[in-house]
């Protein structure tokens, strides 16, 4: 008998300790390109007489499996007629949603130092599975306005890693 409570007690302490506890910390880091923005009517390409590139850095709070808070940081560099410099910061919280078979979408909201606000919907997805952390492409959409310059909308590619 005491076999059997011995065996029943290491069998439900692994089981207990397999469960995901909510809420949950998580993050990543990445490179993103800005591929080409559309605005006033014209269509911008990203490498033709100036490139810009960001380093996203985020906190997340995944309430349950599904369902997360995220805080994103992008600072972006410039590099234009010889010269490179950080141009903007952008302020990203938002809303995270798992779709399932390693998607998700997060709905963000954008402040930027340039002035500039708006949207970005992002679809996410992780394309390599680890341990400790997870390899993903993402599709960034950003729709700003503002700063007395006309709307615009971006497409964009990033990759990282999240953790």
């Amino acid at each position: 008998m005491k076999q059997l409570l011995y065996i029943l007690l290491v069998v439900s302490t692994f089981s207990v300790s397999a469960q995901e506890h909510f809420p949950k910390l998580a993050g990543h880091v990445g490179i993103v390109h800005p591929l080409l923005t559309i605005s006033d009517g014209n269509t911008t390409g990203n490498f033709g007489n100036s490139y810009s590139v960001g380093f996203p850095l985020s906190i997340n709070i995944w309430k349950t499996e599904k369902v997360g808070f995220s805080f994103e940081i992008i600072p972006a560099i410039r590099s234009e007629n010889g010269s490179h410099k950080m141009n903007n910061l952008t302020l990203h919280p938002g809303i995270l949603y798992r779709l399932g078979k390693g998607y998700t979408f997060a709905g963000r909201a954008a402040f930027e130092t340039s002035g500039r606000y708006g949207l970005t919907p992002v679809l996410n997805k992780v394309v390599k599975r680890n341990k400790y952390s997870n390899y993903f492409l993402a599709i960034p959409v950003p729709i700003r306005f503002g700063n007395d310059r006309p709307a615009s909308i971006n497409l964009s590619v990033q990759v990282g890693i999240a953790f």
